[in-house]
Formats: C-alpha cells, sequence, structure tokens
C-alpha cells in the first residue's frame, strides 16, 4: 500500500492538466457549443464528478484552457520586450514569430477561429478571450510598435490601425489552418508565408534611411 500512495497523489496532481488536454482537442475539433463535459470527462478517462472537482462549468473549463495554453507564450514576449537591447525590427520579427511557433503552430492555434465562431452565441467567453488575450496581445505588439518609433527606426503610424493590421494576417493564418487546410485549400508554406509577411510590414513601418525615398 506504502509503495502506491505515491502513484496515486501523482496522478491526482497531473489530473487537470490532462482535463484541460482533453478539452483542447474537442473544442478545436467540435467548438464550444457542441463539446459537453461527458465527452472531456470520457476523453480524459474520468468521471463527469472527477471533473466537477476541478471545473464547475463548461466555461470555466475554457477558461483554464486558454490560460493554460495562450497566456504562457504573451507572457514570455512580454519578458522578451523587457530585455531586448537590439533593433525593433528584428524584435518584432522575434516576437511575431515566437507567437506563431508557441500557439499558431500549436493545437491551441485553433481556439481564434473557435471564439471568432462563437462569439454572438457566447458573449461572455468572448469578452473573457478579449479581456485575457487579445487585449494583452494587441498591447505587446504596440509596444514593439511603440519603441520602434521613439528609436527613430519606425515612421510614427496610427497605432491602433497599425496593431490590427499587423495582427491579422497572423491570425487569419491560424484560421485557414484549422478550417481550409483540413478540405485541401492549402496555404503557402509557413516559413515562405512569414518571409513575405515581415518584407511587406517592415517596408511600410521602416524609417527610410537618408536619401531613400518612398
Amino acid at each position: 500500500m506504502r509503495e502506491n500512495a505515491p502513484t496515486r497523489q501523482r496522478r491526482k496532481e497531473a489530473r487537470p492538466g490532462e482535463l484541460t488536454a482533453a478539452a483542447l482537442d474537442l473544442f478545436v475539433e467540435k467548438g464550444f457549443a457542441a463539446t459537453r463535459l461527458d465527452d472531456v470527462a470520457a476523453r480524459a478517462g474520468v468521471s463527469k464528478g472527477t471533473l466537477y472537482l476541478y471545473f464547475d462549468s463548461k466555461e470555466a473549463l475554457f477558461k483554464a484552457v486558454v490560460r493554460e495554453g495562450l497566456l504562457p507564450a504573451l507572457a514570455e514576449g512580454e519578458q522578451l520586450v523587457s530585455a531586448y537591447s537590439g533593433d525593433s525590427s528584428s524584435l518584432l520579427r522575434e516576437v511575431i514569430a515566437g507567437m506563431w511557433l508557441q500557439i499558431g503552430s500549436q493545437r491551441v492555434g485553433g481556439l481564434p477561429k473557435l471564439v471568432f465562431a462563437e462569439a454572438r452565441n457566447f458573449p461572455e467567453i468572448a469578452r473573457f478571450y478579449h479581456e485575457e488575450v487579445i487585449r494583452r496581445g494587441t498591447s505587446l505588439i504596440a509596444s514593439v510598435v511603440e519603441r520602434g518609433i521613439r528609436r527613430g527606426e519606425f515612421r510614427p503610424r496610427n497605432m491602433l490601425a497599425t496593431v490590427h493590421i499587423l495582427v491579422a494576417p497572423m491570425l487569419m493564418r491560424m484560421i485557414w489552418q484549422h478550417s481550409m487546410d483540413g478540405c485541401g485549400a492549402t496555404a503557402a508554406p509557413i516559413d515562405e508565408f512569414l518571409d513575405e509577411y515581415f518584407a511587406i510590414l517592415l517596408h511600410g513601418l521602416c524609417s527610410p534611411v537618408a536619401g531613400e525615398t518612398r
């Protein structure tokens, strides 16, 4: 009995993570409305009663999935910005490419599609997502653009419009990956997409060098 006790304890501690992993898979596969807590419990290999020990509703489970899957990438981006000493063009590339690596290329990259598709039917989860993910993500991108403007590396821009223009193609690429790719309508390979994306956006952002006209 003594030898088995630690195993049971480790299993109990691991269970919330197993539940959020199962929920993420089902949310991405089926959407928010069609995902049932019974299905999440079955996918995780536990009873529904066990699930309720950790999450009292589907909304609470969704919030945990978002916080676990998306917020660490935003926190890492914020830390990078605060410690970065190089030029702002390189910083912007690192922040956006890092977010793609940690979010867009992962299973969790299917969450934006879910939120946008079901926002009107579930305004509470949309508000939550906006407050905890969209606001923080756009603030992160804005901080890099503002840094570049302060340092004379970027030209002054309408910040609200600029940040949304920078974010929109990456969001669309995530949505495409979890929708049209499944129908065989593949987009450009992500490496090629990112190369062209950065070439276009930096051409528009960067201050011209001496003697250059735009």
